[in-house]
């Protein structure tokens, strides 16, 4: 099944009717399919599995098919919904239109027209849902040049592609992996790949404490920018700066809602990540952002572009797909990406 599959959630209270439904959509028009038995099932199930249309009947027990619509529109207002009943009648129609139903179905179904219907509206509700999507404001921390970028270099493109505001906060010039100004100018030019905003800070390479100075110079920054989601190292790291850095951020971002931290090749096997966010369609971009730090290729290793992906395939053994990159997830109230969106619907 293809990563941007449409997802469609069938409520109906007659098992062979859902039954039908999932059958007649899967095969032919080729949608992810999950059943709810009654309208506040249904509830439950659109909050987990992010349907891009909701295909009801009318008449369930508990919560009926005009209130459950009713709740969505309160809920979740740009998630299409077809409305389908046995009852041919004008009041039911005008009753489910009245209620902002997308479309009005009746059984015996047409297949034809449920296709039609579903296939139409998937491509309305993305549309609706991008229209109304609030961007993020995402801030990246590394100690040295690259790191973001090795972390979640995917995920960050995945973000630009969104329309997310992307800042990256580096915290030295890494002049004991390198000449400082040649890393420099890489890091502008992956900033600059990206259309992020770049902080390259003066801490001492090897030398960045977790508190004082470096949680100060991090709260100027979250400050300015006023971040929605953070990514930053993880204290399960052998690299010295790294934890440090984790720990200040920490501290530093208290009051941000959504803060969660990447791997590095340094990490521990301590690092448990919680979240596998696929990137799939950004691989490629993270490849290229590697590629503008020249210094380091020739010298390390783990930014070979066939390291990069075995590590994101090996991940993908948690995350699906054929490349992830993981989170060790601190706090969480916004989503990732649009990043999560994004990398499930692009083709």
């Amino acid at each position: 099944m293809p990563e941007d599959a449409p997802r469609i959630l069938v409520v109906d209270d007659d098992p062979d009717v859902a039954l039908l439904v999932k059958t007649v959509l899967q095969r032919r028009a080729g949608c992810v399919v999950d059943v709810a038995e009654d309208g506040q099932v249904a509830v439950e199930r659109v909050a987990a599995f992010r349907p891009d249309v909701v295909v009801t009947d009318i008449e369930m027990p508990g919560l009926n098919g005009l209130e459950l619509l009713a709740e969505l529109r309160r809920t979740v207002p740009t998630v299409p919904v077809i409305v389908m009943t046995a009852h041919v009648s004008v009041e039911y129609a005008v009753s489910a239109l009245r209620a902002q139903a997308d479309e009005f179905l009746t059984k015996p179904l047409d297949n034809a027209k449920l296709v039609e219907a579903v296939t139409r509206l998937v491509a309305e509700g993305r549309r609706r849902r991008d229209e109304a999507r609030t961007p993020e404001r995402v801030l990246a921390i590394g100690a040295h040049p690259d790191d973001v970028e090795i972390g979640v270099g995917g995920l960050l493109a995945a973000h630009a592609k969104a329309g997310d505001e992307i800042t990256i906060l580096t915290l030295s010039r890494g002049a004991r992996g390198g000449d400082a100004d040649s890393r420099q100018d890489e890091s502008l030019a992956s900033a600059e790949m990206l259309g992020a905003r770049l902080f390259l800070k003066d801490l001492i390479d090897t030398e960045i404490s977790g508190g004082g100075s470096t949680v100060r110079l991090i709260e100027e920054v979250v400050q300015e920018i006023q971040p929605t989601i953070v990514y930053t190292h993880s204290s399960h790291d052998r690299h010295q700066d790294h934890r440090a850095v984790s720990e200040a951020t920490i501290v530093a971002t208290r009051r941000v809602g959504t803060v969660a931290c990447y791997q590095s090749p340094s990490a521990t096997i301590d690092y448990r990540p919680t979240r596998f966010v696929r990137i799939d369609q950004y691989l490629d971009e993270k490849l290229r952002l590697l590629e503008r730090f020249s210094s380091q290729t020739a010298r390390r290793d783990y930014l070979e572009p066939d390291f990069v992906t075995a590590t994101a395939r090996y991940w993908s053994r948690f995350g699906g797909g054929i490349a992830v990159e993981p989170l060790e997830v601190v706090r969480e109230t916004a989503e990732f990406v649009g990043a999560h969106e994004l990398t499930r619907r692009e083709s």
